[in-house]
């Protein structure tokens, strides 16, 4: 009944239907190979796995805006982060993230698709799905960086402030106990913005024409199957 377990279940059904989205699939593609997905359900699954993908990137900068005001300004903690305040946070994050998806979906949706019909990925990533368009797709590939920069590195540089502050508000407290006490609430939050980031940014935000793209897949696959499932346990294991 506190904001920050308001934000953690919203944390959670956003992993789990990431998870969902993206996990049966790819054991259907390692048990049954010779049976394809559709181009509906390649769309929808990108599409999906785009929105889940910036709900939570979203979510965790108002979780460390959360940890920011419940560290630097305790005395005005329930004033800010207010029922309403949260909701409205929440229903913002998932809104954004929709809106976001939708016009990558547009953009991709009018793309002729004539060429090779073998997605090169675990699964229907965005860029892997771009790949088999036969017109030009310069257009997708800005507008992938561009968002990319707003939901990657714009909430990356908002956390990094906050932490920042954090940190000077934590070493002004006099008492070891009390300066431990505040790490450990942010520990596992950092945690979980140092798995989450990493490998986004070096995917679509990074070059996209010098690094191998097997090791993307391979970022992606870690960030797809094992994040959902570290991101419980670090939260349970600070519990």
């Amino acid at each position: 009944h506190s904001p920050m377990y308001f934000f953690l279940s919203n944390l959670a059904t956003v992993d789990i239907a990431y998870a969902c989205n993206t996990v049966p699939q790819i054991l259907i593609n390692l048990l049954r190979p010779s049976q394809p997905i559709s181009f509906a359900g390649c769309m929808t699954q990108t599409f999906l796995f785009l929105i889940f993908a910036i709900t939570e990137c979203f979510l965790l900068v108002m979780m460390s805006y959360d940890r920011y005001v419940a560290i630097c300004l305790p005395l005005r903690y329930s004033t800010i982060m207010s029922w309403g305040v949260c909701i409205t946070l929440a229903i913002t994050s998932w809104t954004l993230a929709v809106l976001l998806a939708l016009v990558h979906m547009v953009l991709l949706l009018l793309l002729p698709f004539c060429g090779p019909q073998k997605v090169n990925h675990y699964l229907c990533e965005i860029l892997a799905v771009l790949k088999l368009a036969c017109a030009d797709t310069y257009l997708n590939e800005v507008v992938i960086v561009i968002v990319g920069v707003l939901v990657l590195v714009g909430p990356v540089s908002a956390i990094v402030v906050s932490y920042g502050r954090i940190l000077c508000a934590v070493l002004k407290i006099q008492s070891a106990e009390g300066r431990w006490k505040a790490f450990s609430t942010c520990s596992s939050h950092l945690c979980v913005v140092g798995l989450f980031y990493g490998p986004p940014i070096i995917m679509y935000v990074g070059p996209q024409h010098g690094d191998p793209q097997e090791k993307k897949k391979y970022l992606l696959l870690f960030h797809s199957l094992f994040n959902p499932m570290l991101n419980p346990i670090i939260y349970s294991l600070r519990n």
